[in-house]
């Protein structure tokens, strides 16, 4: 069972999907932030301190099928974060990212995930995904920050249809799409 969590920044829904796993002792926390500064270590920490301790923590953007275990329940926090990694990676050209590029990047975020989700689909195991609805807001004024909109609407549209269901958090309430 493959669950698509998505929502606006601080709309709950991390909360939401670990309250799914409530009572959970055998899951996996797919982290794929990378520590870079003073707020996402904070950020980090605030997510640690919220789960129960008893999770094991896999962390890294890539390969993320290597995180499947004997564990029944995963949780990937966040598939945006995942994918500005996987863009960073790519191009380090902050101005101007070729259509090519941002297609490239498409692919290879999505190809990481349904790697993953064959993995956990083959061994009968429950996967949530989290990540963020951007494109909700005014359209961004630079080339990069619309970029990466587009991408991550891209990527969310292609793992919402290979999901089994998704929902929408919005001020801490979750509406089912499907």
């Amino acid at each position: 069972m493959i669950t698509l969590v998505t929502g606006g920044a601080r709309s709950g829904k991390s909360n939401f999907a670990e309250s799914l796993l409530e009572n959970r002792d055998d899951v996996v926390y797919i982290a794929t932030s990378i520590v870079a500064d003073k707020e996402m270590e904070e950020r980090v920490k605030h997510h640690k301190d919220n789960r129960p301790s008893i999770w094991r923590t896999f962390e890294g953007y890539t390969d993320l099928d290597s995180a499947v275990g004997s564990e029944e329940y995963y949780l990937l926090e966040c598939l945006t974060v995942m994918t500005s990694n996987i863009m960073y990676d790519y191009s380090k050209d902050y101005e101007r990212i070729p259509d090519e590029i941002q297609k490239q990047i498409e692919d290879v975020t999505v190809s990481e995930i349904k790697k993953l989700l064959d993995r956990i689909k083959s061994e009968g195991k429950q996967l949530i995904i989290v990540t963020n609805e951007v494109g909700s807001s005014i359209v961004p004024l630079d080339h990069i920050s619309r970029v990466y909109r587009d991408v991550v609407g891209r990527v969310n549209q292609r793992v919402a249809a290979l999901s089994d269901s998704a929902y929408l958090v919005v001020c801490g309430l979750e509406v089912k799409l499907k």
